[in-house]
């Protein structure tokens, strides 16, 4: 029998009962519906995850204070080691195109009646531009309020809309800690995850080391390469740099971590990767029990079509004849729910993405992959009832019931 005439009289056996197809449809509906939406989500975390890193630049390097022992016993019990100092002199180096020297610390800040815990940072203008910070109201901090300490403060938006809500803040004077600052900024905002500066404040790096907080080390230094692949050799002139300066023994380790932005956004991307691979995993269970789904109907319908097998067979038609019907029918089935699916998870996708306010991106990939297992699947759990049907006795078939 021609292949055509095969699809033909599979498509009126199905047609014939609809309802029953449409039930057995309904697994791989759902079971290609969530691998879809899954890896739509898991794909849209990874890009929203890999555009907030890349806005800050991939050039970016970030120095961290940590601990280091080694044969002499152990440098130093605190993270208390950057200081302005060591950022002073990174900037001298080669291929490094800025330098910013961040302190960091919790505080109060109130304006009349209203008050709210926030961040505060000690940071110099360099590090607006490193950030990619953007003062939507007023100024930012300048190399004048470093060099005189004044007591300036640039709110971020959350902080700003908590304190003064549609009143715009500029020239307002509120304290941090009891301590009084004129307001002269605020910032753009960012909105909630990583780098968000939105419930923050930001003041000079000066003043906060002597009004606020009194500490005279480094949270973070950011470091910006003037080119991305000068990363490696910046990286090496760091590390010497601030051994030599910490004055390291070779048998110590660092007591300082350097992190590049191209690292991290390797390993995000390898996280949520491997997230979106699980999440995708435990979906495809419910393909496998669509599959299932499609083998018990598919028996079902061998028992109750026997009497036309054996007429089929007793007309001239041979036993792959048959064997091939009832697998292009479990595909038909298999494929159609596939592509069903795939429209639904499109839709659950953007649902999710409209209700939970994330960003989802369904990639080409997905929609094979979910295709082709379906169709795959078809095949897998067509074949025995198909076999069946292929091998009965035709005599017997004719006979029965």
């Amino acid at each position: 029998m021609l292949i055509t005439e095969t699809a033909k009289s599979a498509w009126r056996s199905l047609v014939s009962n609809r309802m029953r197809t449409i039930l057995t449809m309904l697994g791989m509906i759902i079971g290609t519906a969530s691998v879809v939406a899954v890896l739509g989500i898991g794909e849209g975390a990874r890009s929203s995850v890999e555009g907030r890193i890349r806005s800050l630049g991939s050039n970016l390097l970030t120095i961290r204070p940590g601990t280091a022992s080694g044969g002499g016993g152990v440098r130093s019990g605190s993270v208390q080691t950057l200081t302005m100092s060591d950022a002073e002199a990174l900037v001298k180096l080669e291929d490094v195109a800025a330098v910013a020297p961040e302190m960091s610390g919790n505080g109060q800040v109130k304006f009349l009646e209203k008050n709210k815990s926030a961040s505060i940072t000690g940071v110099t203008p360099a590090y607006f531009d490193i950030k990619s910070l953007v003062v939507a109201t007023g100024i930012p901090i300048s190399d004048l309020d470093v060099q005189q300490r004044t007591r300036v403060a640039v709110l971020g938006s959350g902080v700003a809309a908590d304190l003064y809500g549609n009143t715009s803040p500029i020239g307002t004077r509120l304290q941090i800690n009891g301590i009084a600052f004129r307001v002269v900024g605020v910032l753009e905002e960012k909105g909630s995850g990583m780098g968000s500066t939105d419930d923050a404040v930001l003041v000079p790096i000066s003043t906060h080391e002597s009004a606020l907080f009194g500490q005279d080390h480094l949270s973070t230094v950011s470091i910006q390469v003037a080119a991305e692949d000068k990363t490696s050799s910046v990286i090496s002139r760091v590390e010497q740099t601030l051994r030599l300066r910490h004055r390291l023994r070779e048998d110590q380790e660092n007591d300082f971590d350097i992190r590049s932005q191209a690292e991290m956004l390797s390993t995000m991307s390898q996280i949520t990767g491997t997230f979106t691979a699980l999440l995708g995993s435990v979906a495809a269970v419910s393909l496998i029990v669509g599959g299932i789904g499609i083998m018990n109907i598919m028996l079902v319908s061998v028992r109750e079509r026997t009497r036309e097998i054996g007429v089929r067979m007793a007309v001239g038609a041979r036993r792959r004849d048959v064997l091939r019907q009832f697998l292009v029918e479990a595909t038909v089935v298999s494929l159609a729910g596939g592509i069903l699916g795939v429209a639904l998870g499109y839709g659950a996708a953007a649902v999710l993405a409209k209700l939970g306010q994330w960003t989802t991106v369904v990639p080409p990939y997905a929609v094979a992959l979910a295709l082709g297992v379906s169709v795959a699947i078809g095949l897998v759990f067509g074949v025995g009832p198909a076999r069946r049907a292929s091998k009965l006795d035709p005599v017997e078939a004719l006979r029965f019931e």
